[in-house]
């Protein structure tokens, strides 16, 4: 059948030739009246003015350039689907102009065959502005040519755009963005414009003077907002979210500051990663900056000193009007209004359900929000959290990145119920996978006063013996105990000088790779402790520990454990009452290093290949069994009557 087109305008492909063609039989022509069809075919050049049909699904099926002096008119509700190639983009060159008239109920779609990142180039605008390159630099990509010294310089315009699967790969050094924008000048306008899976950079300026406002970025796998030679155009209501792993950062600035402005800009990780980094002496100004779940909220890895830059160079980055801080995860509520993008098909959002940052003030958690703890989220000196019965926290698999932690001063009530136990737990409840939970308090340990814990630099240890850190009740931890070094590990619970006045009940640790809880001194006590398979010791105390465990439940069941109980330091005479630990694997049961002891009420063990080991001594003179002091490792003393938890359903809680 014979077919005939119309060419739109576009009179010769790069080479020379008509592109915007299809096959033809010669023996089939339409008769008269017959509307001709519309070529769908898009590669070539574009020398004249050309405007697209909406009603045509178009095939890019290499590279559309369009050429100085010509307009591409792209309207309302066009898409656009590129084969898969490096050859594969649309460009618009220096003194070309593109139209992008989307609306929100009919945005312009350009995507892929597959919608896979890297799939094609993505879209390329070439100006005549300002860039520390020069005038008519050579782009990386195609030997395009870009800029010049007309900062108004007009590109044409873009509404409601939504870019896919861009960022193919040109060489081992450059990739293609989604959108890429050459010296482009403030002439051009540009707006609602969304970039989703992209193999590099959803948006990357080089130069220019342009500004976008609403900007939707999700899962570009190298930085979502990208800039360098000296842009200083603007970026207004921006949401970044991350919910891959692997991706560099939300920002990347490089090279001269010339002062970028970026107003409301909410960025999003479900996978921890680097927020905001800046090269060289880039930098910017940031007012309306939300971060939530980065493990790193500001990265200067050209700083003297990566770990501690100077104010000085702090200085050329200036968030909500002061210095950035690195110190601080900006962790505040969202600054951009999501419904913005409601016009993007497919979008995801994380909205309120991510802990990270500091907690100052009062802060109550939601029973009915399935929260996401992506880094450490940490009470401050007179803040207090509230987590209420039921509420549910996916701890992100990030090691030592991930925990929970109240300062000395701060406060945490834990208020689960026995029918509604408040579960903390990574997604897939392996050891090691998070740091757990951390309490820091003014009670008194014989390490001294104010001391340096040896996990995150937390300060703890008073006078105050009846100091209270708040209550935590019915609550089941899994999955704890990442390693910080070589020496020392997260705990499921850790209790660092935490005092009498803290009340602790209902507490179970399960598949932790260090202990299940440990006092660092203090004089808190615990009622009804579950320790299930903690890789190193289920219950272990330090620095004088002074308080009273109730009802504690042991199970190994998997070898490699070090042991139920490990004691260190000087003895307090801590309080074990009703203390059962279960062995199928063997091992050790109770461990007193130098002087520690304690004293036992109703021990039962069973199963373990040693009930007793004292590496620094040979006789457990500290150790008093039901008001008897023990004379020897071999006394059988440990046949008490095991612990009934038939009633204690709340753990076998999950996420």
């Amino acid at each position: 059948m014979k077919k005939s087109f119309i060419k739109i305008s576009v009179l010769a492909s790069l080479f020379g030739a008509m592109v915007l063609t299809s096959c033809s039989n010669n023996d089939d022509n339409p008769g008269p009246g017959t509307e001709p069809e519309v070529e769908s075919e898009l590669e070539g050049s574009v020398s004249e003015n050309m405007t697209l049909n909406a009603t045509v699904d178009y095939e890019l099926t290499g590279i559309l350039s369009v050429e100085s002096g010509a307009t591409l008119t792209i309207p309302a509700g066009t898409k656009i689907t590129s084969n898969r190639g490096t050859d594969h983009y649309i460009v618009v060159q220096k003194g070309g102009k593109i139209a992008v008239n989307g609306t929100a109920n009919n945005p312009v779609i350009m995507t892929s065959v597959n919608g896979e990142p890297g799939d094609w180039g993505g879209l390329l605008l070439c100006g005549n502005a300002v860039t520390t390159a020069g005038a008519n630099a050579t782009a990386e990509v195609g030997g395009l040519i870009y800029g010049g010294s007309d900062n108004a310089d007009n590109s044409g315009s873009i509404d409601y755009l939504v870019i896919e699967g861009a960022g193919a790969q040109i060489n081992t050094e450059s990739q293609y963005n989604g959108l890429t924008l050459y010296a482009v000048g403030s002439g051009t306008q540009i707006s609602n414009v969304a970039i989703i899976d992209g193999a590099d950079d959803g948006v990357e300026f080089f130069g220019g003077s342009v500004s976008v406002e609403n900007l939707y970025l999700e899962n570009n796998e190298d930085d979502a907002i990208d800039w360098t030679e000296g842009w200083d155009g603007g970026v207004k209501n921006a949401y970044i979210l991350h919910t891959i792993e692997g991706f560099s950062t939300a920002f990347e600035g490089d090279n001269v500051n010339n002062w970028p402005t970026f107003e409301n800009i909410t960025a999003v990780s479900e996978t921890g990663g680097t927020a905001l980094q800046f090269k060289k002496q880039s930098g910017g100004v940031i007012t309306g900056l939300s971060l939530q779940g980065y493990d790193v909220s500001i990265d200067l890895p050209n700083a003297a000193d990566p770990l501690n830059p100077t104010e000085t160079e702090l200085a050329n980055i200036q968030i909500e009007g002061e210095n950035a801080n690195p110190e601080s995860n900006y962790n505040v509520p969202a600054t951009v209004d999501i419904s913005l993008f409601d016009w993007v098909s497919g979008k995801d959002t994380v909205e309120g359900n991510i802990l990270q940052g500091t907690v100052e003030g009062d802060v109550t958690l939601d029973a009915s929000v399935a929260y996401e703890l992506n880094s450490s989220y940490i009470v401050q000196p007179g803040a207090s959290l509230t987590i209420p019965a039921g509420t549910k926290i996916t701890a992100r698999n990030g090691g030592t990145d991930v925990y929970i932690a109240v300062l000395k001063g701060g406060t945490i009530n834990i208020e689960g119920t026995e029918e509604n136990p408040v579960v903390m737990a990574s997604e897939g409840g392996n050891p090691g996978d998070w740091g757990g939970l951390t309490i820091c308090g003014e009670a008194t340990t014989t390490a001294g006063v104010d001391v340096t814990a040896e996990v995150g630099g937390f300060i703890y240890g008073g006078t105050d013996d009846e100091d209270s850190s708040g209550v935590v009740k019915n609550l089941v931890i899994i999955g704890t105990g990442a390693q910080i070094n070589a020496e020392s590990q997260y705990n499921g619970v850790s209790f660092y000088s935490v005092g009498s006045g803290t009340v602790v009940e209902n507490i179970a640790v399960i598949n932790g790779a260090d202990d299940g809880v440990e006092f660092f001194g203090g004089t808190v006590s615990v009622e009804n402790l579950y320790l299930e398979n903690n890789e190193d010791d289920a219950v272990d105390w330090t620095e004088g520990w002074s308080g009273t465990v109730t009802n504690v439940y042991v199970s190994h069941t998997i070898a490699g454990f070090s042991t139920a109980v490990e004691a260190d330091g000087e003895n307090k005479d801590p309080k074990l009452i009703n203390f059962t630990a279960i062995s199928t694997v063997g091992g050790t049961a109770l461990q007193f290093k130098k002087e520690s002891g304690a004293s036992f009420t109703n021990i039962y063990l069973e199963g373990y290949d040693t009930n007793v080991d004292l590496p620094n001594r040979t006789e457990p003179t500290a150790v008093n069994v039901d008001d008897v002091e023990m004379t020897t490792v071999d006394d059988d003393v440990f046949n008490g009557t095991i612990l009934d938890i038939s009633a204690w359903t709340w753990i076998s809680a999950t996420l």
